[in-house]
């Protein structure tokens, strides 16, 4: 299985960082992960829409290479999944790619792509930590699969 995660940002926040860290050296046994971080734009207030369509762009252009079934955009507004429902997604395919928004959130263009969608939770999480709890979900549903002992 590999696992695609493509982000608009780095991670900054050490403890955030070293969570990522531990959890894709979990995955190492069972997943193959790639991850890229595509470049973050400065933003003020008076052009906060401009640099969402800049930055859906370069996701965009990114996301070129894989297969359309296979992307799924993470948004809060759009269907949630059980650890055990997320898990049969996980095991439904090969490869995904899953793609976290930057500060700002989805472009016009991304946000009304035909893409699927889904939610960590009907809360906003700021990207960094939105990327934390995916790899977590991503390594609970592994060893769901795996019939590991984590998900209880």
């Amino acid at each position: 299985m590999i696992i695609n995660i493509i982000s608009i940002g780095k991670i900054k926040e050490p403890y955030i960082k070293d969570a990522v860290l531990e959890y894709k050296k979990r995955l190492g046994p069972y997943v193959k992960i790639k991850e890229l971080e595509l470049k973050a734009e400065s933003f003020g207030a008076d052009i906060k829409e401009k640099v969402k369509k800049i930055e859906g762009e370069r996701l965009l252009k990114s996301l070129e290479k894989y297969n359309k079934e296979n992307i799924f955009l993470l948004d809060e507004n759009e269907k949630e999944y059980s650890s055990i429902g997320f898990s049969r997604l996980l095991e439904s395919k090969d490869e995904l790619v899953f793609v976290v928004a930057g500060s700002l959130g989805w472009s016009d263009d991304l946000r009304q792509s035909s893409f699927k969608k889904i939610s960590l939770s009907k809360m906003t999480f700021p990207h960094e930590l939105a990327r934390l709890l995916l790899f977590e979900q991503i390594y609970r549903g592994v060893t769901i699969i795996k019939g590991k002992d984590y998900h209880y």
